[in-house]
């Protein structure tokens, strides 16, 4: 997906670059596979923001997007449209099954319309079919990856991201480099989907001013320095003061840089290499 420059008609479009959607092809969803989510504005069920700097932004409707599709095992799929999807990076795409089931899938680079998916154990290496990750050869990328059996595709999800297996001599696992570097370990009866996700240049799309953020849902964010003290450990002093500590702090008094926040689970056994290790 290229990305064009806007005319430098005013400074906030001065750098503002917008996504062309050339792969799109139909502008409205399918109105039985969306439903309406009740704006939360990043609070909990006691009304308290537990997220900050949400609110606003402009009405959209949620896409039912099929992440397992075990379902439809050994059944045939044909693309009818690849669509936009507001509550994703990537792009989406409609497909058909033989049986007259519609669906939405998670579109991949390279994916067409009239292409035919399917998801069995074993099937041609296709963008978009998918099947066990124990039968794609060491190399290949992957992405909608499985991390408990049966429960769908939970990572490697986002636009232009894909894993790629690394090994396949363990019996039981499968080693998957993670985009962040990580190789992890991945159940052999988990299920994948070969190729890369749709709307790679995603990242290269520049905001380029603040009522943009606003229509995305996403309110401004404020330095902690120039806050009261009651407000953040950075806060008060007069004039342009530092923020008066060795270290930078978040608002609830946990050091902001270099502190890992992870604490140690379980899966931490699946672990093959850390991507913080070199």
């Amino acid at each position: 997906m290229p990305v064009k420059h806007c005319k430098p008609t005013t400074p906030g479009r001065r750098q503002m670059t917008i996504a062309t959607f050339e792969e799109v092809t139909k502008t409205r969803p399918e109105k039985s596979l969306t439903e309406n989510i009740q704006k939360r504005s990043g609070r909990n069920n006691q009304g308290k923001i537990t997220t900050r700097h949400r609110g606003g932004g402009h009405k959209k409707l949620y896409r039912i997007v099929d992440f397992r599709r075990i379902e439809k095992c050994n059944i045939e799929a044909k693309v009818t449209s690849i669509e936009y999807d507001p509550y994703r990076t990537a792009y989406i795409m409609l497909v058909v099954y033989n049986d007259g089931e519609k669906r939405y899938h998670i579109a991949p680079q390279g994916i067409a319309v009239g292409n035919k998916i399917l998801l069995a154990e074993k099937t041609k290496l296709k963008p978009g079919n998918r099947m066990l990750i124990k039968n794609f050869p060491v190399g290949f990328t992957v992405y909608n990856i499985e991390i408990s059996v049966g429960k769908g595709g939970q990572i490697i999800r986002s636009a232009g991201s894909s894993a790629k297996i690394m090994s396949q001599e363990d019996p039981k696992y499968t080693q998957v480099q993670l985009p962040s570097g990580e190789v992890r370990l991945i159940n052999k009866k988990c299920y994948a989907t070969y190729g890369i996700i749709s709307n790679a240049d995603h990242s290269k799309v520049v905001i380029g001013k603040a009522g943009r953020s606003r229509h995305l849902g996403r309110r401004p964010e404020v330095r902690g320095k120039v806050m009261n003290p009651n407000d953040h450990p950075h806060g008060g002093g007069e004039g342009n003061q530092s923020i008066g500590l060795k270290h930078p702090k978040t608002p609830w008094g946990m050091p902001a840089l270099g502190h890992k926040t992870r604490k140690r689970k379980y899966s931490d056994k699946f672990i093959v290499k850390s991507r913080h290790r070199k």
